[in-house]
C-alpha cells in the first residue's frame, strides 16, 4: 500500500533559512505582494515574469547593465525578448569569486586527482584568453571541444566566453562521424581535444580519431594533457599545439570581459539526431545565466563555498548546468570515467572525502547502485549531503525509496527534468515542498509549465504533453544554419500554436507535483542519455550485410534499452559474429551508448507511402499498444513481424 506520508519534508526551521524563502520575502517587499504559499509565489512569477526575472537579476547580483526593459513582445513566444537593452558577459558572472579556496576539485577514476583554487582558475583563464585572442578568436567565433570533464575544460569554456566566442563540447567517447555531425555544422575556429581518457581503469586512445577529426574540421588543434601523450599527438598535426605551448608566451593578468547583448550566443548544444544530423541549439548568455542561477540559488539552495557534484560528461547539458554553479560561488566537484571503477563506491568515497552538499546523478546510476546491493548509508559518512538530484530519465518509485533506505534518510531528493533544448529544467526540486515517492516536486519559478491533452486542453490526473505556455529566458535564441527559424519553430511550436511542446509525457499529481512518463517522440533514452536513431543508422547501414535498419527504445526494468531491427542483405543471416560486428561498428562510429541491447533480424520494415520508416509505430507494437493511422503506411502488414517477439521478453 502506498504511503500517505511524504519521504521528506522541510522543517519550519529549515524552510526559514532557505534562499528560496528569502527570495520570496524580498519579492513580497519589493512588489507589495503577500504569498501564502510557494505555489502562490510560483503563480505570481509566471503572471509577472518581467518583475520576477528582474528580481532574479538584482537579488543574485548579476554583473552587467540591466537596462530599463525586462520583457517586451510577450504576446508571442518566439518574439518575446527578455532584457533587450541589457549587456553582460557570461564568464564574468562565473568568475566573480577570487581567493585561495577550491574552485574546482577533480577525480579521474582512481588515476588522477587535482584541485584548482579560484585564483588559479583566474590565472589559467587569463592565459587561455590571451592565447585565443592571439590566435584571432573573437566575438561570435565557435570553439569546439572533445574533452573529458576536466578542470581545464571549465577554464577553456570561460576563456572562450569571456571574449564572446561560442562554446560547444562533446565527450571523447564519440566516434569520428558523431563528432563531425556536430562540430562540422558550426565550423569552429579552434578544435580542442584531449590526448586520451580513462574508462573502467583502462586508457582509451583517441589519437587517430583526433587527427582525423581535426583534418576534416580544418581548424587548428589544441591538445590538452590527461593521459601523458599530448606532445606526441600534437606533433602529428602541423597546426597543433599542446595546452602548455599555447599559454607559454603569456603571463596571468586580470581577465578582461567583453560586454555583449543579453541574447548573444554562449553555448551550442546538439539534439539527439533522431531524424538526421543533430540540430545545433544555440543558447543565449543572459537567459542561460539567469535560469541556471535561479536553479542553483533558489531551487537547490546552493550557497557560496558549498561543494556541488554532478556526474556528467561534457556532451550532456548537465555539464553546462554544473559549470554555472561558479556564479553562486560554489566549489565544483568534477569526475570523469566510470562511476563503478575501481568499485561501485567511488562516487560515495568522493562525496565523503570532500563533503558534498549536493550530489547530482542519473536515475540509471541510482538504480544501478540499488541493484548492486550497495548501502552507502551504512558504509559512508554523508552527513554534509543535503540534496540529491536525479535526471536523464524518470526516477522510479523504487529508486525514490532506495535513496531514503540505502543512501541517506534525511536528504532532500529532487528528481528534475528539462533538457538540452532549454539547457535547464522545466520541473525540479523545491526546498519548501515535501518529497513524495515517484514525484517531481514542482515546476520551476517563472516557467508556465502545464500538461495538455491532444486537443490542447489542460489536464489533471492523466498523462499528456508537457508544455510551457509563456516565453522564458532560456529558450534557444536560434538553431544554427536556420536563418528563417523554420527548424526552430517546427521543433517546439508545431504541435500547439504559440505553445512550447517539449515532447515529454507528463502528469500532474494530487500534491501539485509531476510525473514524467518518458519521451513522447522517437528519441532513444538508454540510461538517461538521449541519443538519436539516425546516428545508429548512419553506421549500421553502411555495412554490406545490412540492407536497412530500424531502432526503438524498449521500456525495460525502469529504464529504456535500445533495440535494433535489421533487414539483412540477400543470403545473409544474423550470426553471433555479425551481431558483434554490428555492435563494434556502432560503438566506434557513434559511441558506446548507442550500442543496442538487442539486435533482431526482420524480413521487412514498415514505412509510410513517402518511404519514411515508422519507428513510433514499431515501438507501439513492441509494447503491445495499438497503432494509429495504419492507412498512412505503404506496407502495414509488416507491423505483424514485431508482435510478441520472444527475444524482447528477456
Amino acid at each position: 500500500m502506498e504511503s500517505t506520508l511524504p519521504l521528506w519534508e522541510p522543517s519550519p526551521a529549515f524552510a526559514a533559512e532557505t534562499p528560496m524563502r528569502a527570495f520570496m520575502e524580498a519579492c513580497e517587499t519589493r512588489f507589495g505582494q503577500r504569498f501564502a504559499s510557494i505555489d502562490e509565489f510560483h503563480a505570481w512569477s509566471v503572471a509577472e515574469r518581467g518583475d520576477f526575472w528582474s528580481a532574479v537579476w538584482d537579488v543574485c547580483g548579476v554583473i552587467g547593465t540591466k537596462g530599463n526593459r525586462a520583457l517586451v513582445d510577450e504576446g508571442h513566444m518566439t518574439e518575446a525578448r527578455f532584457f533587450p537593452d541589457a549587456t553582460l558577459n557570461f564568464a564574468e558572472n562565473l568568475l566573480r569569486r577570487t581567493g585561495i579556496d577550491d574552485a574546482l576539485i577533480f577525480w579521474g577514476e582512481d588515476k588522477v586527482r587535482s584541485r584548482m583554487s579560484f585564483d588559479a582558475l583566474h590565472a589559467l583563464v587569463s592565459r587561455l584568453q590571451q592565447a585565443m585572442l592571439a590566435a584571432g578568436i573573437g566575438v561570435g567565433d565557435r570553439v569546439a571541444a572533445m574533452m573529458p570533464n576536466l578542470p581545464e575544460t571549465i577554464a577553456l569554456m570561460l576563456a572562450a566566453t569571456s571574449i564572446g566566442a561560442i562554446w560547444s563540447s562533446c565527450s571523447p567517447d564519440f566516434g569520428e562521424q558523431g563528432i563531425i555531425d556536430r562540430f562540422g555544422q558550426i565550423e569552429p575556429k579552434l578544435f580542442i581535444a584531449c590526448d586520451g581518457y580513462w574508462y573502467n581503469g583502462k586508457r582509451q586512445d583517441v589519437a587517430d580519431k583526433v587527427v582525423a577529426v581535426a583534418a576534416r574540421l580544418g581548424a587548428p588543434l589544441l591538445v590538452v594533457p590527461y593521459c601523458g601523450d599530448a606532445p606526441a599527438l600534437s606533433a602529428r598535426i602541423p597546426t597543433a599545439q599542446t595546452l602548455e605551448q599555447a599559454i607559454a608566451p603569456f603571463t596571468a593578468r586580470a581577465v578582461t570581459f567583453t560586454p555583449l547583448p543579453f541574447s548573444h550566443p554562449v553555448f551550442i548544444l546538439f539534439s539527439s539526431g533522431t531524424t538526421g544530423v543533430p540540430k545545433c541549439i544555440v543558447h543565449g548568455a543572459g537567459g542561460t545565466l539567469l535560469q541556471l542561477i535561479k536553479e542553483h540559488r533558489f531551487h537547490c539552495s546552493a550557497r557560496e563555498g558549498e561543494k556541488v557534484f554532478y556526474f556528467t560528461t561534457c556532451g550532456w547539458m548537465m555539464w553546462n548546468w554544473l559549470a554555472a554553479g561558479l556564479a553562486s560561488g560554489e566549489t565544483l566537484c568534477l569526475y570523469d570515467g566510470s562511476p563503478f571503477h575501481p568499485s561501485g563506491s567511488i562516487l560515495f568515497d568522493y562525496a565523503q572525502e570532500e563533503g558534498f552538499s549536493i550530489f547530482g546523478t542519473s536515475a540509471k546510476y541510482i538504480d544501478a547502485v540499488r541493484k548492486a546491493g550497495l548501502r552507502p548509508s551504512e558504509t559512508h559518512d554523508l552527513s554534509q549531503l543535503r540534496l540529491i538530484t536525479s535526471t536523464g530519465s524518470p526516477l522510479s518509485p523504487e529508486s525514490f525509496s532506495f535513496v531514503y533506505e540505502g543512501i541517506k534518510p534525511d536528504v532532500q531528493l529532487a528528481s528534475i527534468s528539462g533538457g538540452t533544448d532549454i539547457v535547464s529544467c522545466f520541473v525540479l526540486g523545491n526546498p519548501l515542498k515535501p518529497v513524495w515517492r515517484g514525484e517531481i516536486q514542482g515546476p520551476g519559478l517563472g516557467l508556465a509549465v502545464d500538461v495538455w491533452d491532444e486537443e490542447g486542453r489542460p489536464v489533471r490526473g492523466e498523462k499528456g504533453e508537457l508544455v510551457c505556455t509563456k516565453a522564458f529566458p532560456s529558450m534557444p535564441v536560434m538553431f544554427w544554419n536556420d536563418p528563417e527559424g523554420a527548424k526552430y519553430r517546427a521543433a517546439y511550436f508545431e504541435r500547439f500554436d504559440n505553445i512550447w511542446c517539449h515532447g515529454d509525457f507528463a502528469e500532474w499529481t494530487a500534491h501539485g507535483g509531476l510525473i514524467i512518463h518518458g519521451r513522447s517522440d522517437a528519441t532513444l533514452n538508454p540510461g538517461g542519455v538521449r541519443i538519436g536513431t539516425a546516428e545508429i543508422y548512419n553506421q549500421v547501414e553502411q555495412m554490406e550485410e545490412v540492407a536497412e535498419a530500424l531502432c526503438i527504445g524498449q521500456e525495460w526494468e525502469d529504464d529504456v534499452r535500445v533495440v535494433l531491427f535489421v533487414r539483412l542483405a540477400a543470403g545473409v543471416t544474423l550470426t553471433e559474429e555479425l551481431e558483434k560486428a554490428i555492435r563494434a561498428r556502432i560503438r566506434t562510429g557513434a559511441s558506446p551508448r548507442h550500442v543496442p541491447a538487442r539486435i533482431v533480424a526482420v524480413a521487412d520494415i514498415p514505412r509510410t507511402k513517402s518511404g519514411k520508416i515508422v519507428e513510433l509505430a514499431v515501438r507501439e507494437v513492441v509494447h503491445g499498444r495499438p497503432v494509429k493511422n495504419k492507412e498512412a503506411l505503404a506496407n502495414p502488414e509488416a507491423l505483424a513481424l514485431y508482435e510478441k517477439l520472444e527475444v524482447l521478453s528477456r
